[in-house]
């Protein structure tokens, strides 16, 4: 099956099985930034944004990207920078599996609401599984990221 997207801005087309999903298609075309976890939507190692809002690419058959556009960690890689520099100075950065899908969602959340309550944040990125930090170091970076201080 022929499918035609966009992904990081450049057009694609490739021939691909019917039932492969997203995020095996992206790999295929060597974006390495996504990470394969769970393969249940659980986790959000392969969060990816179709037409700028943040899917799970495990869950997504590459067929529903027809014709839309595609954004991995790679095509965003300046913002993406910036915001690893705070995970970066909190120690949340260990073996940095989970980074690419938070980076994902930490973005798109940046966003959909320019100053996130901590609740807001703690609910938009309740799928991001994380073995090594413990969420603090994570948490502690997000703030700093958005400006919260402890008071709010």
């Amino acid at each position: 099956m022929l499918v035609e997207m966009i992904v990081n801005g450049d057009k694609v087309q490739a021939d691909i099985r019917p039932d492969m999903m997203l995020l095996d298609f992206l790999r295929s075309i060597n974006l390495k930034s996504l990470k394969r976890g769970c393969d249940t939507g659980n986790c959000g190692l392969c969060t990816v944004w179709l037409d700028d809002k943040p899917v799970l690419s495990c869950s997504v058959p590459a067929v529903r990207a027809m014709k839309h556009r595609v954004t991995t960690l790679e095509g965003v890689q300046e913002e993406a920078e910036e915001f690893s520099k705070y995970l970066a100075e909190e120690g949340a950065d260990q073996c940095g599996y989970c980074s690419p899908g938070l980076i994902m969602n930490v973005l798109a959340l940046k966003r959909e609401i320019q100053n996130p309550t901590k609740d807001q944040i703690k609910e938009y990125l309740a799928g991001n599984l994380c073995r090594c930090t413990g969420y603090q170091g994570q948490y502690r970076a997000l703030m700093k990221y958005f400006g919260i201080g402890e008071e709010q």
